[in-house]
């Protein structure tokens, strides 16, 4: 997929559910930290916190008492429309949602003292240009191999034959670019059960990992094969791959 096709993907998304995969039956080992957490535990009550690539805005939801003033941003249309209507639903009232790229974020300089991204593009400049001077970012991406039994058994897949750590590297040095200090960096490698085909099937169609899944003919063949060699008593097994950077300014 291109930039324009998963933008297109994820408004998709964004219309069908928001990005909530809360009833997606899953089960982890190995899992070496909540990101959600550690994004609350560095903020104060008086913080401004603004949230890049924010999907539906669940996470950002459950945040709420974390800080003074929350504000999710999203470049798709039907991600926005989704976190505002989830923001009615919970009424809260210091959460603000807007459609806005990553990549021109429009805000006051320095205006934020807690800059958090979850799976979505961000750029280490823009991210510098709103964030307070000893403000904290903190992003949890995706890794290369994540899934990668899976993206074996269909022969292709988001990230699939690209070398490990080119993202973190990546990103590691334009952070370092963009003037923030203290920079960190973690990872870990765990063991995912989805405990049904449907599932299963529900996360390859709403996700980008295998891309275009469903519009091959011969993808539920593969599906089913996978399963069959991979089903064990705790559900169908795979791995979720990520990694974290933490970097203060």
């Amino acid at each position: 997929m291109n930039r324009y096709e998963y933008k297109d993907f994820y408004d998709k998304v964004g219309k069908f559910n928001g990005w909530d995969f809360s009833k997606l039956r899953t089960t982890s080992e190995g899992e070496q930290w909540n990101f959600l957490d550690e994004v609350t535990q560095r903020c104060n009550k008086s913080d401004l916190l603004l949230d890049i690539g924010t999907g539906g805005g669940e996470a950002l939801i459950s945040m709420a008492d974390a800080a003074l003033l929350l504000i999710g941003i999203d470049h798709s249309e039907g991600m926005i429309q989704s976190a505002t209507e989830n923001l009615k639903k919970s009424r809260k009232t210091n959460i603000r949602f807007l459609q806005m790229e990553a990549e021109n974020i429009i805000f006051p300089m320095f205006l934020f003292n807690v800059v958090s991204c979850r799976h979505s593009e961000f750029y280490a400049t823009e991210v510098s240009k709103v964030l307070a001077n000893d403000g904290i970012f903190l992003t949890q991406q995706v890794s290369e191999n994540d899934k990668l039994n899976i993206k074996q058994a269909f022969g292709r897949g988001q990230g699939f034959g690209t070398d490990e750590g080119i993202l973190k590297d990546k990103y590691l040095t334009e952070l370092a670019d963009a003037g923030f200090t203290d920079i960190q960096s973690f990872e870990y490698d765990a063991t995912q059960y989805f405990q049904t085909y449907e599932d299963l099937v529900f996360f390859l169609k709403y996700t980008p990992v295998i891309p275009n899944f469903e519009q091959t003919d011969h993808d539920f063949e593969i599906l089913q094969k996978f399963i069959e060699s991979n089903l064990t008593e705790k559900g169908i097994k795979t791995n979720t791959k990520r990694f974290m950077i933490v970097a203060r300014k």
